[in-house]
């Protein structure tokens, strides 16, 4: 049995929406600000971006198509100052390759345009849940070798020394070591942490998987820690 979950108060949550494209941001802004929440829009990268540093939002909505900045450059230069609120990706282009140069960059989510508003809207109620911690067990404290997590601080260490980490990449390692030693499916971590209804593939998890390589393990190409078990998926491994 899964324990349970907790949930999450979200009203007065701040959304940054960063769109080009009038009838969408105000759309956006209209039906983000009836769900309750406190919404910011900015119409180009650059400004998006300056917005972004300054009033820290909860969530940020990024068109990738934008004028003086991209979305996918905005991205890039947030993850990089270590500012982990989640970010969902908005773009016309719908490629798989496309979703994967957005959550390899750090994004939480990837939408296509056209969407649906009421999917959007469940997404970001969804990416805000998991940054309020309502995706991880109700433990205290996970400490695997030099791996220690606080699931009350949503923080983590290795050797002592802090690693930054987006909401979803904190829940995905968390998922995993809740369940040291066990193989997880893709789907079993999609259900865990995206919840039934989330539409991705299984690409979406081998993307979370690199990241946290990527900050955790001293040799990602021989990872000692989340370990892939061909044919099946993931353990949390280690000595």
């Amino acid at each position: 049995m899964e324990p349970k979950r907790k949930t999450a108060d979200l009203s007065g949550k701040s959304v940054l929406v960063v769109e080009d494209d009038p009838s969408i941001a105000i759309g956006l802004r209209i039906n983000l600000e009836s769900e309750g929440y406190a919404v910011t829009v900015a119409e180009d990268g650059e400004r998006g971006l300056e917005l972004a540093r300054s009033i820290s939002p909860d969530l940020i909505v990024l068109d990738v198509m934008l004028p003086k900045k991209n979305g996918l450059e905005v991205l890039h230069d947030l993850r990089a100052e270590g500012r982990t609120m989640p970010i969902i990706i908005l773009s016309a282009k719908a490629g798989e390759m496309d979703k994967v140069a957005g959550l390899e960059l750090g994004a939480e989510d990837y939408v296509a345009k056209p969407f649906s508003l009421a999917e959007l809207l469940a997404r970001v109620r969804a990416a805000l849940r998991r940054g309020a911690g309502a995706a991880v067990a109700p433990r205290t404290k996970l400490a695997i070798d030099d791996v220690e997590v606080d699931i009350a601080g949503r923080s983590v260490r290795r050797a002592g020394e802090p690693i930054e980490m987006t909401a979803t990449e904190f829940d995905v390692l968390v998922c995993l070591m809740n369940e040291r030693g066990r193989v997880l499916s893709r789907d079993d971590i999609f259900r865990r942490v995206w919840g039934p209804n989330h539409h991705g593939t299984p690409r979406t998890v081998d993307n979370f998987i690199q990241q946290l390589r990527a900050k955790l393990e001293r040799d990602p190409q021989e990872p000692v820690y989340i370990q892939t078990v061909r044919g099946v998926g993931y353990r949390f491994g280690g000595g």
